[in-house]
C-alpha cells in the first residue's frame, strides 16, 4: 500500500505556524488588557478606601487626601480609556487569529478529503487484487477437476 502524500502540506505548515504566532499575539494583548484591568481596580479600590470623610482628620489632612484623591480620578480616567484601546486591539487580534484558524482548517479539510480519496482509491485497488487471486483460485480449481 502506498503512502498519503498531501501535496498542499507545505501550505499547512505554514498556516499552522501563522496561527500559533496569531495565537501567542492574541495572548499577549490578553495579558496586556487584563494587567490594565487588574491595576483599574487597585486604583478604584484606593479611591473607594480613601474616598471617607473623617471628622477627626486636620484640614491639611483631609486638603492631602483630597488631592491624592483627584490624582488618582484623574489616572482612573486615563486608566480606562486605555484599557478601552487594549480592548478594541483585543478584539482585533481575536478576529485576526479566527482568520488564521479558519484558513488553517480549510488547508485541513482539503487534506482529510484528499486522505479519505486515497483511502478509498487504495480499498478499490486491494479489493480488484483480491477479487482477481480468488477468480484464479476458482479457474484452477477448475482445470484440476
Amino acid at each position: 500500500m502506498a503512502a498519503f502524500n498531501f501535496k498542499l502540506q507545505k501550505l499547512l505548515d505554514i498556516r499552522t505556524e501563522k496561527e500559533e504566532e496569531s495565537k501567542r499575539i492574541f495572548k499577549e494583548a490578553q495579558n496586556e488588557k487584563n494587567m490594565i484591568e487588574n491595576k483599574l481596580d487597585a486604583m478604584v479600590n484606593n479611591y473607594n478606601k480613601y474616598n471617607v470623610i473623617d471628622k477627626k482628620e486636620t484640614i491639611i489632612e483631609q486638603k492631602i487626601k483630597k488631592n491624592y484623591l483627584n490624582a488618582l480620578n484623574i489616572s482612573i480616567n486615563e486608566t480606562s480609556k486605555v484599557l478601552d484601546e487594549k480592548s478594541i486591539v483585543l478584539e482585533e487580534k481575536r478576529e485576526d487569529l479566527k482568520q488564521k484558524q479558519i484558513e488553517r482548517k480549510t488547508v485541513e479539510i482539503l487534506k482529510a478529503k484528499k486522505k479519505d480519496e486515497f483511502i478509498k482509491f487504495q480499498n478499490h485497488i486491494e479489493q480488484t487484487a483480491n477479487d482477481e487471486f480468488a477468480l484464479y483460485g476458482y479457474i484452477r480449481k477448475l482445470e484440476r477437476r
